[in-house]
């Protein structure tokens, strides 16, 4: 049934996001982040599930409870503006990045996505439009990742502070929505789902 009711209601409450929308994004992560060329910040939570029927290790997550992940993009007013729900608690984030709906959309440029434009205050080369997301999630073209801790020096360090500041926003919106929604501290029956 919840299915059934988010297929009705997707496109009016997450409509597909504009060109115009990701500029004004962007804008916003530059203003309050200090983070330029910034779409959009990604995030996973893990949904505690009941234990599907024949479901085996699949929902078992590495913190040691059954879960559906909900993957969602962000931007600085804590609104979600893509989500993907339903992956396996027990899958690695790049890889459910890369098989939802979403990761498949940035990587194919299938977003409406600016073009390349300069960072403020630069004259080097257009930098591409991006999503930022932590550690757990693979760098590409659109995903930009915290440095390494290893051979850290002072840009380095600064890079992973501003890209942490922009991060939050979507910690953030996950901390506002599961506030809002208490449902989602509890465990929901895996037939909510089907």
């Amino acid at each position: 049934m919840g299915y059934a009711i988010w297929l009705r209601l997707k496109a009016s409450v997450l409509p597909h996001p504009t060109r115009k929308q990701f500029l004004d994004i962007a804008q916003g992560f530059l203003d309050r982040a200090q983070f330029p060329n910034c779409i959009n910040a990604l995030y996973r939570k893990h949904i505690r599930v009941q234990k599907p029927p024949n479901s085996g290790s699949r929902v078992y997550n590495y913190k040691l409870f059954f879960s559906v992940v909900l993957l969602a993009l962000a931007d600085t007013n804590y609104r979600f503006i893509i989500v993907d729900i339903g992956s396996y608690g027990n899958t690695a984030d790049a890889r459910i990045f890369r098989a939802s709906r979403m990761g498949r959309w940035l990587q194919s440029n299938q977003l409406d996505i600016p073009q390349p434009a300069n960072l403020p205050g630069s004259s080097g080369p257009p930098a591409p439009y991006v999503v930022v997301g932590d550690e757990g999630f693979a760098f590409s073209t659109h995903l930009m990742r915290p440095f390494p801790r290893r051979g850290f020096n002072a840009n380095r360090r600064t890079f992973n502070y501003r890209l942490s500041r922009a991060r939050r926003f979507v910690d953030c919106a996950f901390r506002i929505f599961s506030s809002k929604c208490w449902v989602f501290s509890q465990p929901y029956s895996w037939s909510m789902w089907s």
